[in-house]
């Protein structure tokens, strides 16, 4: 059936708002060329857009011929504020943008491990409405947070899990009850994934595993286009993956004796040290593996290396850390057989090339699937990427929704 006039209506102002969003400012012309609508639908659709309180006169194209189609119009950037959350054990950043994903604020607090729940929360929540403040933003629209933890797909909650924090969980609460606006909670190497879909390394992928390594481990799974997150939302535990090369096995409480006592921070950094590494974060709160492996990739892309045995000590180190990480790569390839494994997180930014390579050497020695290793570009900002994309999105959503007339 044909659709009525008003769906019409909505369907040209989404497209055309999309248009807005992924091209920049377009004339009524381009408009009319990137829709293939008629010159006076579109003359309608930019009027009641305009009028809503959507799109604006941003300027002019430069056509030599003077008149609307001259015009230049884009998104009312500040028709909305938005925040992202990367909610860590350590601490919380937190980044301000407006409609455009433009940054207007961004800040960080570290919080103690001996912080009580009530302080750390007051904490982290007073850092996000100082940002709000210091952007302008007399609201926020919408907050995405990324938390490590399950996410419950029943009702987008965190969980209680055991070994995080319990200010995680009430942080969550707080800023819904303390800000006017829609609060979105996602596990963070979720939300790295999606950024690496959108921006980073998967952008060509429809299918594939970001294997995050920071200071703990953990895996997301991007099938067919779609993030999936499983019956109770615990896809992408590879922490807990029992392995060889440990001394004990996981329980349901703890991963200590999981993939992640290979492949955590920790446990990076006692492999490194073992090879005579040592190195020194390049920023507060970086995982020390990360700084390991980074110092570790210098000395051997060096040409003048500081001696043959710091050269010899960083290649072994490098060759033992892929060996771990093939271990857990493997498994997930064997299982999902997904094409690309994206090495994620600042241990995986800070390998590089380097790293995924070796880690795709094994692969291909291990399994007879055949699958591309890469090196994340975005390491650990993926996760505010990803919880601020994810905002923007269930911003817009809301905002360019036809409305009753």
């Amino acid at each position: 059936m044909p659709a009525s006039p008003s769906t019409a209506r909505a369907i040209n102002d989404r497209v055309a708002l999309r248009l807005l969003q992924q091209e920049g400012p377009l004339t009524a012309g381009q408009l009319k060329q990137l829709t293939g609508l008629s010159r006076p639908t579109v003359a309608d659709l930019v009027e009641r857009l305009t009028a809503a309180g959507l799109i604006e006169v941003v300027g002019e194209s430069g056509e030599q011929r003077r008149g609307p189609n001259a015009r230049l119009y884009g998104i009312v950037a500040d028709r909305a504020h938005l925040a992202a959350l990367d909610v860590r054990t350590e601490g919380v950043s937190v980044v301000v943008c407006d409609l455009l994903g433009r940054e207007l604020a961004r800040a960080s607090v570290p919080i103690a491990d001996d912080t009580g729940t009530g302080p750390a929360v007051e904490q982290a929540v007073t850092l996000v409405e100082r940002a709000a403040k210091e952007a302008g933003a007399e609201r926020l629209h919408t907050v995405g947070v990324g938390a490590p933890g399950l996410i419950d797909p029943a009702t987008g909650e965190l969980r209680d899990s055991s070994g995080l924090p319990e200010w995680h969980r009430r942080l969550v609460a707080a800023l819904q009850e303390r800000l006017p606006a829609r609060v979105i909670v996602e596990n963070e190497t979720n939300l790295a994934a999606l950024a690496e879909q959108r921006d980073g390394a998967a952008r060509d992928r429809g299918t594939f595993v970001l294997l995050w390594l920071g200071h703990g481990t953990g895996a997301a799974v991007v099938l067919d286009g779609r993030l999936r997150r499983g019956a109770s939302g615990g896809t992408g535990e590879i922490g807990f993956l029992p392995v060889p090369g440990t001394s004990t096995l996981p329980s349901a409480t703890d991963c200590e004796g999981g993939f992640h006592s290979l492949a955590g921070s920790a446990a990076i950094a006692e492999l490194a040290a073992g090879h005579g590494l040592v190195a020194t974060a390049a920023s507060p709160g970086e995982p020390e593996a990360a700084a390991l492996v980074r110092q570790a990739v210098a000395t051997l892309s060096s040409p003048s290396s500081p001696s043959p045995s710091a050269s010899s000590g960083a290649d072994r180190f490098l060759s033992a850390l892929a060996d771990r990480l093939a271990i857990g790569a493997a498994s997930v390839v064997a299982v999902l057989d997904p094409g690309c494994v994206v090495l994620g997180g600042e241990v995986g930014q800070a390998g590089g090339e380097v790293l995924a390579t070796r880690v795709g050497e094994r692969l291909t020695r291990m399994s007879p699937l055949p699958v591309e290793v890469r090196a994340s570009t975005l390491g650990g900002g993926a996760v505010l990427r990803g919880a601020l994309l994810t905002a923007r999105e269930s911003a817009q959503d809301d905002l360019f929704a036809p409305r009753s007339r």
